[in-house]
């Protein structure tokens, strides 16, 4: 196969929770690492363009090597806890992994690195080995290790390479936890310390060199919240000896001289560093510093002298000297009041100074964009956003218009399509983060449109509902008409949103009457104590565009309506039927009286039965098409076989009965069986296992011809396709092959998703009946294991045909086409959620 089956429609992520992890190129593009890769992110476009697949730890490290002119980069280095760092190359408009340096005992957390001579990169790195490492990758791709230099108990934080005024010697800054900025310079072969830079009282967390002119200037920044600039020149040899006239106040230098080879006679040069600013505007400790990159102005390369900091009191600030008298001040300050968040890890500015972006400790990207109409004004930008641990699972909601997925980050968040009306491209993002919690979230299940169930790292299932207030904006940010969605939820009851008390787990629901704001003649007197300290309250927001991170976590959560109590154990899995009147809920279990399935109805939120069968965790559970049978598969290694049973009149709410289950000698399955699925016919249904086998069941007959036989013996129905790695997600394509054959996607704990089809009619015995065609290449892949795959109830892509706006053109053509295409969604322990679109016809 030529092209790739696989079209990546959207990645859904966020950066990693260490400092150093995020870096601006010139060439417009935002890398980040993301658990155990790099992604490129374009702010313009609004969506990862690549990922970079080749580390086995987390990358805490990421950095363009930017070129001399303001070219786009075709060079990535990355660090990460596997003590590896990466070169990546660009290639035929793609990054590919170039040069690997080992070395490192301890996990790198931070990489710099420039040009020297030609192409030669010069690489430096530190880790938590205690070590700062000098690495130069050459033309050949050779990776040789130049120096290490070992600070013995010390760490060091942060490291920046530049090239001296007038000469291409290297020159490194390192900052680390003993509050000194040490400066070696690499001459002749070897590398020397220059000076120690003392002044700061704390660890410093961030260095970073800008090439002025003839001058480098140095800014260091640590948690003593003060952020040092520091500036470098040379000195001709005369300057450096006059004596000091004592007339004139300025301030200290300390002289370095700088021995280099020349062909005629051995030079030495001489060069000065004084302090030139101390920056006091933070309130906590300042994870990051970054300069303005330099632009070409009358086409000469300048650095605009204005430096942009990060700090953990969640702001930053852009700081520039004034005109006139060059005092360094604070031009901008942005960020957040409020709200339950940690601060700021690391900060970047775009090429033209346009935008700054900052990355926080819950691994949100927040971007700011320079107000065109008013001057000195910024306002917050849309920017991707994603969970920043193991996404657990996922679903789409039964229209197939928006994805929610939970995960051990403690959140359940909201995934939609945003019509712009000016974009090229629809892209997707997070709108509402309805669950903000206090323990691991493990499983969902849509109840509905706008209602779901989740399950947690407790004994508790919670039910939420959405607010009014997330009804309209879903509908203003996705182009769907607001009547009709409000019909479809019941509108009357609906709350305007939700508010979390400050020491409860739960959502409470906001209604009309409670937004009312006091009038002024009651502020004088509180009423009770709690008046005094208010909460963090709700306000309905009418957004157009999809909010930035301080409102996904206050404004946008939904209100929770029930809770479900029963099982013993911490949640496992949860499923709903498609008549949406039954939800299904299993435990972790190591004894049979734990491993019951629970079945909840939906109208009453009462538990309704209990099913036991199995003797250890329930790991997955789904519920037939026609929502006549339940299956479940568990970690005994057997699956189960549940069947509604015909109403009768004395209860008339649903009742379930074992309908067929495998036991030690007929389960297939040697390992956990991991995950399952129905055919969209209801007639067979899939599972898969740690022991790399998929296999399809049935066949599953709904004739009720009274009990004249027993019912055909559920057997399997395929051969035993053996996929080479532990399958841990399996789903049926809702829609058949143009042969009539199903199509199914299975996710491997390496992180792959492959394709197959299978036909029913095919003799089994050769294992002729499965065909593949199709799989996530390298860099489309997860780089860990696939935990939920997710097709959409629906064929088409979403935003497009099928869901039109009135009044555009109808071809039938297109929407044939159209009609060709399917999405799937994938949740991974890579902390992503990945969308493909695959095309039917191109199998």
């Amino acid at each position: 196969m030529a092209a790739s089956v696989f079209e990546t429609c959207h990645v859904a992520c966020c950066a990693n929770r260490t400092p150093n992890v995020v870096s601006w190129g010139r060439g417009g593009t935002i890398a980040f690492g993301t658990c155990n890769s790099v992604a490129l992110y374009d702010p313009q476009e609004r969506r990862v363009v690549a990922v970079l697949n080749g580390h086995t730890g987390r990358v805490n490290a990421v950095q363009w090597v930017h070129r001399e002119g303001c070219a786009p980069e075709s060079h990535l280095v990355s660090g990460g806890s596997d003590n590896r760092i990466i070169v990546w190359e660009a290639q035929n408009g793609k990054f590919v992994q170039s040069v690997e340096f080992k070395g490192h005992t301890g996990p790198v957390c931070a990489v710099d690195a420039i040009y020297v001579e030609d192409s030669k990169i010069l690489v430096a790195s530190t880790a938590s080995d205690s070590t700062v490492r000098l690495w130069l990758c050459n033309e050949a791709k050779e990776a040789q290790c130049l120096h290490t230099l070992s600070f013995g108990s010390g760490f060091m934080m942060d490291v920046s390479l530049a090239l001296l005024p007038g000469s291409r010697v290297p020159i490194l800054a390192c900052g680390g936890d003993n509050s000194q900025v040490h400066l070696y310079v690499q001459s002749e072969g070897q590398l020397l310390k220059a000076m120690s830079l003392q002044g700061h009282e704390d660890w410093i967390r961030g260095v970073t060199w800008a090439s002025l002119g003839g001058e480098l200037l140095l800014a260091s920044c640590s948690q003593d919240c003060l952020i040092r600039v520091w500036r470098l020149c040379a000195k001709s040899g005369t300057d450096a000896r006059t004596e000091d006239d004592h007339t004139i106040i300025k301030m200290k230098e300390d002289v370095f001289e700088v021995k280099q080879r020349v062909p005629a006679a051995d030079e030495s040069s001489v060069f000065a560093v004084s302090l030139e600013t101390v920056l006091a505007g933070h309130e906590n400790w300042v994870y990051g510093v970054h300069w303005q990159p330099p632009l070409y102005r009358g086409g000469e390369l300048q650095q605009p002298l204005s430096l942009l900091s990060a700090s953990m009191d969640k702001t930053m600030i852009l700081w520039a000297p004034e005109e006139g008298s060059g005092v360094w001040v604070e031009q901008v300050r942005v960020g957040e009041v409020g709200g339950n968040t940690l601060g700021f890890y690391g900060c970047q500015m775009s090429p033209d100074g346009s935008m700054i972006a900052a990355h926080a400790f819950h691994g949100a990207l927040h971007l700011w964009c320079r107000d065109q109409d008013k001057e000195g004004q910024w306002r917050p930008g849309v920017v991707i956003s994603g969970h920043f641990n193991a996404v657990q699972d996922l679903s789409w909601d039964p229209e197939g218009e928006f994805i929610v997925s939970v995960g051990s980050d403690q959140t359940t968040r909201l995934f939609t399509l945003w019509r712009k009306q000016d974009a090229k491209q629809e892209t997707w993002h997070e709108i509402s983060r309805p669950q903000i919690h206090g323990y691991d979230m493990q499983c969902l299940a849509m109840v509905g449109r706008f209602q779901f169930v989740s399950g947690a790292d407790e004994k508790v299932l919670r039910v939420f509902q959405a607010p009014r207030n997330f009804v309209e904006n879903f509908a203003n940010i996705s182009g769907t008409s607001r009547e009709k969605l409000l019909t479809s939820s019941d509108s009357a009851n609906l709350p305007e949103g939700a508010s979390t008390p400050a020491l409860g787990l739960s959502n409470k629901a906001v209604f009309q009457g409670d937004l009312v704001p006091k009038t002024n003649g009651e502020e004088g007197q509180f009423n009770s104590k709690s008046d005094q300290y208010q909460e963090s309250y709700f306000h309905p927001l009418i957004m157009t565009e999809p909010p930035p991170e301080d409102h996904l976590l206050q404004n946008t959560l939904w209100p929770e309506v029930q809770k479900l109590y029963g099982h013993g154990f911490e949640m496992f899995c949860l499923a709903s039927d498609s008549a949406r009147t039954v939800v299904a809920s299993a435990c972790k279990a190591s004894k049979a009286e734990h491993a019951a399935v629970l079945l909840w109805s939906t109208a009453t939120w009462r538990q309704l039965q209990a099913l036991p069968c199995h003797t250890l965790t329930v790991t997955q559970m789904a519920f037939s098409p026609n929502a006549q049978l339940l299956l479940a598969v568990s970690r005994d290694r057997t699956w189960s076989l549940w069947r509604r049973d015909l109403p009768a009149p004395e209860s008339p709410e649903p009742q379930f009965s074992l309908h067929a289950h495998t036991g030690k000698d007929t389960a297939v399955h040697s390992r956990i069986i991991w995950s399952c699925d129905w055919s969209p016919d209801s007639k067979y249904f899939v599972t898969s296992s740690r022991d790399k086998k998929v296999i399809v069941w049935g066949p599953c007959r709904f004739e009720d011809s009274g009990d004249s036989g027993p019912p055909p013996e559920i057997k399997p129905c395929s051969s035993i396709l053996d996929v080479g790695d532990s399958a841990t997600a399996v789903a049926f394509c809702p829609a058949l092959c143009s042969d009539n054959s199903y199509l199914l996607a299975v996710g491997l704990e390496s992180g792959r998703i492959l394709l197959y089809r299978w036909s029913p009619g095919q003799e089994p015995a050769g294992g002729h009946d499965w065909s593949c065609c199709g799989q996530t290449d390298f860099s489309q892949s997860h780089s860990l294991a696939v935990k939920r795959l997710r097709w959409r109830p629906r064929t088409g892509r979403v935003g497009r045909v099928n869901n039109k706006e009135d009044g555009q053109p109808d071809g039938e053509s297109e929407v044939e086409e159209e009609s060709s295409w399917v999405q799937l969604a994938s949740a991974s322990a890579d902390h992503s959620v990945k969308i493909f679109n695959i095309n039917k016809l191109a199998l």
